[in-house]
């Protein structure tokens, strides 16, 4: 599973990491740090990776089962 974050739609709100704190972390700015990248999220996380999506207000986070760059489809969310 991937969880990718888009930049342009976080606002900083920190809900994903508050709730993900295994899996997210925060930068200096209060943005969560991996902000506008696609990270595999380890088996163990997974449920973190559901919540950190849920709990996020501008819907910044998505889950797919593949890689963007390996996917045939990128848009779609899992």
């Amino acid at each position: 599973m991937f969880l990718s974050i888009d930049a342009g739609r976080c606002m900083g709100h920190g809900r994903c990491y508050s709730v993900a704190e295994r899996l997210l972390t925060d930068d200096e700015e209060g943005f969560v740090a991996q902000r506008g990248q696609t990270i595999e999220v380890p088996d163990g996380l997974l449920a973190d990776a559901r919540e950190a999506a849920s709990a996020c207000p501008e819907r910044a986070i998505s889950l797919r089962a593949a890689s963007p760059s390996l996917s045939g489809d990128a848009g779609a969310d899992a």
